[in-house]
């Protein structure tokens, strides 16, 4: 019997008919109903994906092409030795070091939210802190392109830029404009972030023998809303 019910519930999910609008119009709607106030309200996207067997949690990195809101420093802790060390530190890396900085970082001392290592020095720092790092989305990783010899090169691609992060769930929040901004402003923002997180979820198309694909480890986006701070939240029909 609960299995049946799920199945129903699961049927009636695909088959939401609740209201969706444009983008545009959408827009619209959260500057018309936006309550007056001295300072606009921030809208925010909400973008729902659907993590099967296998696939890890979604995240990413953008830059608006107008910000929202003041970005949070990235704080860079950097695993390097000699000529890479130094150039670390002149990129403006906040920790950077070799070995002995593994055991600041198991003693949570070492605080950071983003951890590069050359390719040198990974094999001697994984055994210890894949097991601290890894849980967090934290350890260095050549797919990432957080294991690199270029470490000045990534830390200098960071500034203006804010890392995304979907929960357990799929589950993306940002803050992405306001109110008060044009239509214009808002929308290239919103294609801006959905491109990250496309990129990220494996829902970016490429050819493949004359076909688009999105690849067999996607993460499916199921549904995007655009809401204000002071409003209800409104679902995207064109994203």
């Amino acid at each position: 019997m609960a299995a049946k019910i799920k199945r129903k519930a699961a049927a009636a999910a695909a088959k939401d008919t609740s209201t969706r609008l444009t983008l545009q119009d959408a827009i619209g709607v959260l500057k018309a109903i936006s309550i007056p106030s001295p300072r606009a309200s921030t809208v925010s996207l909400l973008v729902k994906t659907k993590l099967g067997t296998g696939i890890a949690v979604p995240r990413g990195r953008y830059k608006l092409p107008k910000e929202a809101t003041n970005a949070a420093e990235d704080i860079v802790c950097v695993f390097a030795e000699g000529r890479q060390a130094d150039d670390a530190k002149r990129a403006g890396a906040h920790f950077v070091g070799g070995i002995e900085l593994i055991e600041g970082i198991v003693s949570n001392r070492i605080r950071a939210t983003t951890f590069l290592c050359t390719t040198g020095l990974i094999k001697a720092i994984t055994p210890r802190l894949g097991r601290v790092l890894g849980p967090k989305g934290l350890m260095p990783s050549e797919r990432r392109g957080t294991v690199t010899d270029d470490v000045g090169g990534y830390i200098r691609k960071l500034v203006g830029t804010t890392e995304w992060k979907a929960d357990k769930q799929g589950v993306i929040r940002l803050p992405i404009a306001k109110t008060d901004w044009t239509a214009e402003d808002v929308v290239k923002n919103f294609e801006h972030v959905m491109t990250s997180v496309k990129r990220a979820t494996g829902n970016l198309s490429v050819k493949e023998g004359g076909k688009a694909s999105v690849g067999s480890h996607s993460a499916p986006i199921t549904k995007v809303m655009l809401s204000a701070t002071q409003g209800p939240g409104v679902r995207i029909s064109n994203f």
